[in-house]
């Protein structure tokens, strides 16, 4: 399963939203969006900053108008479409483990840790396929269980292939 943490309150593109608040600065927030788009930003930051000034309420508001505005325009980037800011806590553990890579500096436990997840997808489906196998000839459904449980098992193999060879 893999989905987007771009999106998320606790994501890089949000924490950099943040810290460009808290500098007054849209600077660490840029790097997230197209150049074709920075005035955008530069336009809805200055908007927010303004309306923060009210405090409160209008504080909170205001942020979250400046969150959402940065993910649209950082996702419309990617090619995706936005449907709003995701709840923190909610990021995949995999993602969650490439970003603490980064900031620790070493991929070396995150590579350990993908690595016996594929090991262990490969196991779990072969191992169904191969047990299917041995009664495929007693019945049809015996026989489509064990294509149904083939099929998975192969198309799991080729998506990290494909992954590992092409890229995402």
């Amino acid at each position: 399963r893999v989905s987007a943490h771009c999106d998320s309150l606790d994501g890089p593109v949000v924490a950099d939203a943040r810290l460009a608040l808290a500098q007054g600065d849209p600077g660490p927030v840029l790097k997230w969006v197209d150049k074709e788009r920075e005035e955008e930003i530069r336009v809805a930051f200055k908007e927010t900053m303004a309306v923060r000034a009210q405090g409160g309420e209008a504080e909170s508001l205001a942020d979250r108008h400046f969150f959402e505005t940065v993910v649209r325009i950082h996702r419309a980037g990617e090619g995706e479409g936005f449907t709003g800011l995701k709840p923190a806590g909610g990021v995949d553990p995999g993602l969650a483990g490439a970003d603490m890579a980064l900031r620790s500096g070493s991929a070396k436990q995150l590579a350990e840790r993908m690595s016996a997840a594929i090991s262990e997808g490969i196991q779990t489906r072969f191992a169904i396929a191969l047990d299917r196998k041995a009664h495929a000839a007693a019945s049809p459904d015996a026989g489509r269980a064990y294509v149904a449980a083939y099929v998975d098992y192969i198309h799991f193999v080729e998506s990290v292939y494909r992954l590992a060879s092409d890229g995402a």
